[in-house]
Protein backbone atom coordinates (compact mmCIF):
# COMPACT_ATOMS: atom_id res chain seq x y z
CA UNK A 1 0.00 0.00 0.00
CA UNK A 2 1.42 3.27 -0.61
CA UNK A 3 2.86 6.13 2.70
CA UNK A 4 1.68 9.09 2.54
CA UNK A 5 3.72 11.80 1.98
CA UNK A 6 4.59 15.29 2.78
CA UNK A 7 2.22 18.22 1.92
CA UNK A 8 5.26 19.52 0.40
CA UNK A 9 5.19 16.86 -2.34
CA UNK A 10 2.17 18.76 -3.59
CA UNK A 11 4.27 21.05 -5.17
CA UNK A 12 6.03 18.51 -7.36
CA UNK A 13 2.47 17.37 -8.07
CA UNK A 14 1.36 20.38 -10.01
CA UNK A 15 3.83 20.43 -12.29
CA UNK A 16 2.94 16.83 -13.38
CA UNK A 17 -0.68 18.01 -13.42
CA UNK A 18 0.07 20.45 -15.30
CA UNK A 19 2.12 18.81 -18.16
CA UNK A 20 -0.28 16.10 -18.78
CA UNK A 21 -2.98 19.17 -19.06
CA UNK A 22 -0.73 20.76 -21.73
CA UNK A 23 -0.13 17.64 -23.42
CA UNK A 24 -4.13 17.25 -23.83
CA UNK A 25 -4.22 20.88 -25.22
CA UNK A 26 -1.46 20.09 -27.45
CA UNK A 27 -2.86 16.74 -28.32
CA UNK A 28 -5.89 18.87 -29.23
CA UNK A 29 -4.66 21.48 -31.17
CA UNK A 30 -3.31 18.63 -33.36
CA UNK A 31 -6.42 17.40 -34.18
CA UNK A 32 -8.34 20.82 -34.94
CA UNK A 33 -8.30 20.83 -38.64
CA UNK A 34 -6.83 24.28 -40.35
CA UNK A 35 -5.18 25.54 -36.66
CA UNK A 36 -8.27 27.06 -35.04
CA UNK A 37 -8.01 28.61 -31.81
CA UNK A 38 -4.27 30.78 -31.31
CA UNK A 39 -1.66 28.72 -33.03
CA UNK A 40 -1.44 25.07 -34.30
CA UNK A 41 -0.60 20.90 -33.56
CA UNK A 42 1.98 21.39 -30.51
CA UNK A 43 2.11 24.92 -30.30
CA UNK A 44 -1.51 25.66 -30.15
CA UNK A 45 -1.63 25.44 -25.88
CA UNK A 46 1.25 27.97 -26.10
CA UNK A 47 -0.01 30.56 -28.72
CA UNK A 48 -3.64 30.38 -26.76
CA UNK A 49 -1.73 30.84 -23.58
CA UNK A 50 0.07 34.03 -25.09
CA UNK A 51 -2.57 35.83 -26.93
CA UNK A 52 -4.97 35.41 -23.69
CA UNK A 53 -2.04 36.73 -21.39
CA UNK A 54 -2.05 39.46 -23.87
CA UNK A 55 -5.63 40.50 -23.00
CA UNK A 56 -6.92 42.79 -20.64
CA UNK A 57 -9.68 40.98 -18.28
CA UNK A 58 -12.93 41.79 -19.33
CA UNK A 59 -15.02 44.09 -16.71
CA UNK A 60 -19.02 44.24 -16.51
CA UNK A 61 -21.38 46.34 -14.75
CA UNK A 62 -22.54 44.61 -11.52
CA UNK A 63 -20.79 41.71 -11.89
CA UNK A 64 -20.46 39.36 -8.45
CA UNK A 65 -16.37 39.59 -9.21
CA UNK A 66 -15.55 37.62 -6.07
CA UNK A 67 -17.81 34.74 -7.30
CA UNK A 68 -16.47 34.86 -10.67
CA UNK A 69 -13.19 34.55 -10.29
CA UNK A 70 -13.88 31.53 -7.75
CA UNK A 71 -15.53 29.95 -10.23
CA UNK A 72 -13.24 30.44 -13.45
CA UNK A 73 -10.19 29.48 -10.70
CA UNK A 74 -12.18 26.21 -8.85
CA UNK A 75 -11.83 24.17 -11.87
CA UNK A 76 -8.12 23.76 -11.44
CA UNK A 77 -8.44 23.31 -7.74
CA UNK A 78 -10.82 20.70 -8.30
CA UNK A 79 -8.73 19.10 -10.35
CA UNK A 80 -5.53 18.85 -8.12
CA UNK A 81 -7.75 17.86 -5.48
CA UNK A 82 -8.84 15.12 -7.12
CA UNK A 83 -5.53 13.81 -7.78
CA UNK A 84 -4.58 13.99 -4.59
CA UNK A 85 -5.98 10.18 -3.91
CA UNK A 86 -4.59 8.68 -6.63
CA UNK A 87 -0.85 6.85 -5.93
CA UNK A 88 1.93 6.96 -7.76
CA UNK A 89 3.85 4.36 -6.96
CA UNK A 90 4.84 4.24 -3.34
CA UNK A 91 3.46 7.12 -2.64
CA UNK A 92 0.00 8.97 -2.48
CA UNK A 93 -0.54 12.60 -0.90
CA UNK A 94 -4.13 11.74 0.73
CA UNK A 95 -4.01 8.08 1.41
CA UNK A 96 -7.74 8.34 2.65
CA UNK A 97 -9.80 5.66 3.68
CA UNK A 98 -13.01 7.24 1.44
CA UNK A 99 -10.86 8.70 -1.10
CA UNK A 100 -13.32 7.38 -3.72
CA UNK A 101 -16.11 9.37 -1.79
CA UNK A 102 -13.37 12.71 -1.93
CA UNK A 103 -13.38 12.45 -5.49
CA UNK A 104 -16.60 12.24 -5.98
CA UNK A 105 -17.18 15.62 -3.59
CA UNK A 106 -14.69 17.00 -6.03
CA UNK A 107 -16.93 16.25 -9.10
CA UNK A 108 -19.48 17.88 -7.13
CA UNK A 109 -17.83 20.96 -6.67
CA UNK A 110 -17.39 21.35 -10.09
CA UNK A 111 -20.77 22.04 -10.78
CA UNK A 112 -21.18 25.01 -8.17
CA UNK A 113 -17.63 26.19 -9.67
CA UNK A 114 -19.32 26.13 -13.56
CA UNK A 115 -22.40 27.84 -12.73
CA UNK A 116 -20.44 30.59 -10.47
CA UNK A 117 -18.63 31.29 -13.44
CA UNK A 118 -21.65 31.94 -15.64
CA UNK A 119 -23.49 33.52 -12.62
CA UNK A 120 -20.78 35.94 -11.58
CA UNK A 121 -20.63 37.67 -14.72
CA UNK A 122 -23.69 38.93 -14.51
CA UNK A 123 -24.56 38.37 -18.01
CA UNK A 124 -27.50 36.29 -19.65
CA UNK A 125 -25.78 33.94 -21.88
CA UNK A 126 -23.24 33.04 -19.36
CA UNK A 127 -26.08 32.08 -17.02
CA UNK A 128 -27.95 30.04 -19.08
CA UNK A 129 -24.74 27.96 -20.27
CA UNK A 130 -24.33 27.41 -15.98
CA UNK A 131 -27.81 26.09 -15.89
CA UNK A 132 -27.06 24.07 -18.86
CA UNK A 133 -24.00 22.56 -17.35
CA UNK A 134 -26.18 21.70 -14.09
CA UNK A 135 -28.97 19.67 -16.49
CA UNK A 136 -26.24 17.74 -17.85
CA UNK A 137 -24.68 17.39 -14.00
CA UNK A 138 -28.19 16.10 -13.29
CA UNK A 139 -28.00 13.41 -16.09
CA UNK A 140 -24.18 12.18 -15.32
CA UNK A 141 -23.90 12.10 -12.07
CA UNK A 142 -25.92 9.42 -10.49
CA UNK A 143 -24.18 7.14 -13.41
CA UNK A 144 -21.41 8.36 -11.95
CA UNK A 145 -21.69 7.53 -8.17
CA UNK A 146 -22.49 3.70 -9.36
CA UNK A 147 -20.01 3.47 -11.61
CA UNK A 148 -17.14 4.38 -9.69
CA UNK A 149 -19.04 2.88 -6.49
CA UNK A 150 -18.74 -0.91 -8.57
CA UNK A 151 -15.26 -1.01 -8.30
CA UNK A 152 -15.52 -0.17 -4.55
CA UNK A 153 -17.68 -2.89 -3.57
CA UNK A 154 -15.64 -5.38 -5.76
CA UNK A 155 -12.87 -4.60 -4.12
CA UNK A 156 -14.62 -4.04 -0.62
CA UNK A 157 -12.48 -0.75 0.08
CA UNK A 158 -13.39 2.99 -0.49
CA UNK A 159 -9.26 3.62 -0.48
CA UNK A 160 -8.05 3.92 -3.99
CA UNK A 161 -4.82 2.55 -3.43
CA UNK A 162 -6.69 -0.38 -2.38
CA UNK A 163 -8.95 -0.59 -5.21
CA UNK A 164 -5.87 -0.78 -7.43
CA UNK A 165 -3.86 -3.29 -5.58
CA UNK A 166 -7.07 -5.59 -5.58
CA UNK A 167 -6.87 -6.66 -9.35
CA UNK A 168 -4.21 -9.26 -9.49
CA UNK A 169 -4.94 -10.67 -12.89
CA UNK A 170 -7.77 -8.42 -14.39
CA UNK A 171 -8.43 -5.39 -14.12
CA UNK A 172 -12.23 -4.27 -13.50
CA UNK A 173 -12.54 -2.21 -16.55
CA UNK A 174 -12.13 -5.84 -18.29
CA UNK A 175 -15.00 -7.47 -16.10
CA UNK A 176 -16.86 -4.07 -15.41
CA UNK A 177 -16.67 -2.37 -18.89
CA UNK A 178 -20.34 -0.65 -18.55
CA UNK A 179 -19.25 0.97 -15.61
CA UNK A 180 -15.84 1.88 -17.20
CA UNK A 181 -17.47 3.66 -19.89
CA UNK A 182 -20.03 5.23 -17.84
CA UNK A 183 -17.07 6.95 -15.80
CA UNK A 184 -15.06 8.02 -18.81
CA UNK A 185 -18.34 9.69 -20.39
CA UNK A 186 -18.84 11.76 -16.92
CA UNK A 187 -15.15 12.29 -17.44
CA UNK A 188 -15.44 14.13 -20.62
CA UNK A 189 -18.77 15.63 -18.53
CA UNK A 190 -17.67 17.38 -16.01
CA UNK A 191 -14.55 18.64 -18.06
CA UNK A 192 -17.28 20.88 -20.01
CA UNK A 193 -15.81 19.63 -23.40
CA UNK A 194 -16.94 17.35 -26.27
CA UNK A 195 -20.51 15.76 -26.62
CA UNK A 196 -21.28 17.88 -23.38
CA UNK A 197 -20.06 21.10 -24.60
CA UNK A 198 -23.69 22.99 -24.56
CA UNK A 199 -23.33 25.04 -21.60
CA UNK A 200 -20.24 26.68 -24.25
CA UNK A 201 -22.39 26.58 -27.13
CA UNK A 202 -21.88 28.56 -30.05
CA UNK A 203 -25.75 29.76 -29.78
CA UNK A 204 -25.37 31.60 -26.59
CA UNK A 205 -21.86 33.20 -27.70
CA UNK A 206 -19.95 30.74 -25.55
CA UNK A 207 -21.99 30.22 -22.51
CA UNK A 208 -20.27 30.25 -19.26
CA UNK A 209 -16.98 31.48 -21.38
CA UNK A 210 -19.03 34.35 -23.11
CA UNK A 211 -17.35 37.19 -20.61
CA UNK A 212 -14.18 35.59 -19.88
CA UNK A 213 -11.42 37.05 -21.53
CA UNK A 214 -7.10 37.63 -20.67
CA UNK A 215 -6.13 35.36 -18.08
CA UNK A 216 -9.72 34.54 -16.51
CA UNK A 217 -10.15 32.45 -19.89
CA UNK A 218 -7.22 30.90 -19.37
CA UNK A 219 -7.94 29.75 -16.34
CA UNK A 220 -11.23 28.15 -17.04
CA UNK A 221 -9.53 26.66 -20.42
CA UNK A 222 -6.39 25.43 -18.29
CA UNK A 223 -9.10 24.01 -15.49
CA UNK A 224 -10.95 22.14 -18.44
CA UNK A 225 -7.77 20.24 -19.50
CA UNK A 226 -6.57 20.05 -15.76
CA UNK A 227 -9.99 17.90 -15.20
CA UNK A 228 -9.79 15.65 -18.38
CA UNK A 229 -6.25 14.39 -16.85
CA UNK A 230 -7.42 14.09 -13.55
CA UNK A 231 -10.27 12.15 -14.63
CA UNK A 232 -7.83 10.40 -16.38
CA UNK A 233 -5.38 9.41 -13.73
CA UNK A 234 -8.18 8.58 -11.71
CA UNK A 235 -9.44 5.96 -14.02
CA UNK A 236 -6.10 4.00 -13.70
CA UNK A 237 -5.80 2.74 -9.82
CA UNK A 238 -9.96 2.40 -10.53
CA UNK A 239 -10.43 0.10 -13.17
CA UNK A 240 -6.67 -0.47 -15.08
CA UNK A 241 -4.95 -2.08 -12.24
CA UNK A 242 -2.96 1.01 -10.87
CA UNK A 243 0.67 0.61 -11.08
CA UNK A 244 0.56 -2.95 -11.77
CA UNK A 245 2.53 -4.35 -14.99
CA UNK A 246 6.07 -5.68 -16.38
CA UNK A 247 9.41 -4.67 -16.47
CA UNK A 248 8.56 -0.59 -15.61
CA UNK A 249 8.08 0.42 -11.93
CA UNK A 250 4.85 1.32 -10.36
CA UNK A 251 4.69 4.90 -10.80
CA UNK A 252 5.70 4.79 -14.47
CA UNK A 253 2.98 2.40 -15.44
CA UNK A 254 0.42 4.96 -13.97
CA UNK A 255 2.07 7.80 -15.53
CA UNK A 256 1.71 5.57 -19.11
CA UNK A 257 -1.79 4.59 -18.80
CA UNK A 258 -2.96 7.97 -17.90
CA UNK A 259 -1.49 9.21 -21.18
CA UNK A 260 -3.06 6.40 -22.53
CA UNK A 261 -6.44 7.04 -21.67
CA UNK A 262 -5.85 10.75 -21.62
CA UNK A 263 -5.51 10.46 -24.91
CA UNK A 264 -8.25 8.35 -25.91
CA UNK A 265 -10.34 10.69 -24.40
CA UNK A 266 -9.31 13.90 -25.84
CA UNK A 267 -9.73 11.54 -29.26
CA UNK A 268 -12.93 10.60 -28.44
CA UNK A 269 -14.25 13.80 -28.06
CA UNK A 270 -13.31 15.38 -30.95
CA UNK A 271 -15.25 12.48 -33.32
CA UNK A 272 -18.87 12.80 -31.26
CA UNK A 273 -21.05 15.67 -31.51
CA UNK A 274 -22.51 18.02 -29.22
CA UNK A 275 -25.57 16.41 -26.95
CA UNK A 276 -28.60 18.75 -26.17
CA UNK A 277 -28.97 18.82 -22.47
CA UNK A 278 -32.34 17.39 -22.35
CA UNK A 279 -31.92 14.70 -24.69
CA UNK A 280 -29.09 13.51 -22.74
CA UNK A 281 -31.01 13.93 -19.54
CA UNK A 282 -33.22 11.48 -21.02
CA UNK A 283 -30.14 9.18 -21.96
CA UNK A 284 -28.88 9.39 -18.73
CA UNK A 285 -32.11 8.68 -16.56
CA UNK A 286 -33.68 5.91 -19.14
CA UNK A 287 -30.00 3.84 -20.34
CA UNK A 288 -26.79 5.27 -18.07
CA UNK A 289 -28.16 5.14 -14.53
CA UNK A 290 -30.27 1.67 -15.22
CA UNK A 291 -27.04 0.45 -16.81
CA UNK A 292 -24.81 1.55 -14.14
CA UNK A 293 -27.27 -0.38 -11.60
CA UNK A 294 -27.33 -3.46 -13.55
CA UNK A 295 -23.66 -3.30 -13.40
CA UNK A 296 -23.56 -2.68 -9.57
CA UNK A 297 -25.61 -5.24 -8.83
CA UNK A 298 -23.94 -8.17 -11.24
CA UNK A 299 -20.75 -7.27 -9.37
CA UNK A 300 -22.04 -7.32 -5.59
CA UNK A 301 -23.63 -10.94 -6.74
CA UNK A 302 -20.25 -11.60 -7.33
CA UNK A 303 -18.53 -10.37 -4.52
CA UNK A 304 -21.27 -12.16 -2.02
CA UNK A 305 -20.60 -15.35 -4.14
CA UNK A 306 -16.99 -15.33 -3.90
CA UNK A 307 -17.52 -14.45 -0.24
Amino acid sequence: MPEQVAPLWALAALPLLGGFAFAAAALDGILTPGGAGGGHGILRPAGEAARLLRQGRRRLLKADRLLWRIGVSGLVLAAVLMVAVVPLGSAVLLDLDVGVVWFNAMDVAVWAFVWLAGWGANSALSLVGGYRFLALSLAYELPLMFAIATPAVAASSLNVAAIGAAQEGLWYGVWMPVAFIIYLAAVVAFSVSGPFSAPLGTDIAGGVRAELSGVDRLMFQAGQYALLAAGAAFSVPMFLGGGAGPLLPGWAWTLVKTAVVLAALVWARRRIPALRPDKFMEVGWLVLLPAALVQLFIVAAIVVGRG
